[in-house]
């Protein structure tokens, strides 16, 4: 697995387009392997043929998966700098946001930033990552209204895969100004309907009551990485000063205060996720 690791690494640190999409399909390849099981039996695969024509994979149990010998190697490899993941979708995602908007370069910044969310629900520690400014900052870049409607959905999809289970990271995200980037989207007269529907589910995801993601050991990991203080006289523009630290939890009625400087009937929006808990969560 290190090898190839190791070569899609290489191919993804190129600025040739084509290299970068041949690591971008090998790594695909490596998740499915881990994730992706093929029908076992000859009863199983003639099925499999009889209803769609060729032998599918299906997705493994969410049980057996962390008993899966190659998921628990990956999940082990993830734990380190040299062979994580996340980190080069990152380092690559910068690169491609330098070279401009077009095409070609669109297409790869969705296709890394796609992978990027299949990595992040893998392997849920590599979300501390977006505690870093400097991270947190590069999806907040790919939300500027010049970017194509399929970058701008793909990021708005990472932000809530980085942010799901993880408060101090939506600590992050609310001192860069993140609510003034979504909410400056969401009302601007060229954001597609599509992206504005994206926009609206995030907003009801991030109104959600906060429940920090429990790690093995029972805590919950950064990796040692914390805000710059040199951010703190930001706290301000996004946030307020709270007793419980940048790691601490907020409720939904302190997220709608902090929305509510920047979109008007939040309330509406509140009360809306109250009634429908499109996300399964009860409200006390």
């Amino acid at each position: 697995m290190e090898n190839l690791l190791s070569l899609s690494f290489d191919y993804l640190s190129s600025f040739d387009g084509v290299k970068i999409r041949k690591g971008l399909r090998q790594l695909e390849g490596l998740l499915a392997q881990i994730c992706l099981s093929r029908a076992t039996t000859a009863a199983e695969r003639r099925r499999s043929m009889a209803i769609d024509g060729v032998a599918k994979s299906s997705p493994k149990d969410l049980a057996s998966l962390s008993e899966d010998p190659a998921f628990r190697e990956f999940f082990k490899l993830q734990e380190g700098f040299e062979w994580n993941v996340a980190i080069r979708l990152i380092s690559c995602l910068e690169r491609l946001l330098g070279k401009g908007s077009n095409g070609q370069n669109d297409l790869l910044l969705v296709s890394t930033l796609d992978l990027l969310r299949g990595v992040l629900l893998i392997h849920p520690p590599s979300r501390s990552l977006f505690a870093r400014e400097i991270y947190m900052n590069l999806l907040l870049d790919l939300l500027d209204p010049s970017s194509c409607p399929a970058v701008q959905s793909s990021a708005v999809l990472t932000l809530v895969t980085a942010l799901l289970e993880q408060p101090s990271i939506t600590r992050c995200f609310e001192n860069l100004d993140g609510l003034l980037t979504v909410t400056s989207l969401f009302k601007n007269r060229g954001t597609s309907r599509e992206v504005k529907l994206k926009l609206v589910e995030f907003l009801y995801f991030y109104l959600m009551p906060e429940i920090p993601y429990a790690g093995r050991d029972g805590a919950t990991p950064h990796g040692g990485l914390h805000r710059s203080p040199s951010k703190a006289s930001r706290l301000g523009s996004g946030g307020r000063e709270r007793s419980e630290g940048v790691e601490g939890t907020r409720t939904t009625n302190e997220k709608q205060s902090l929305l509510g400087r920047y979109l008007n009937n939040v309330e509406d929006l509140v009360e809306d996720l109250k009634e429908t808990a499109p996300f399964g969560t009860s409200f006390g």
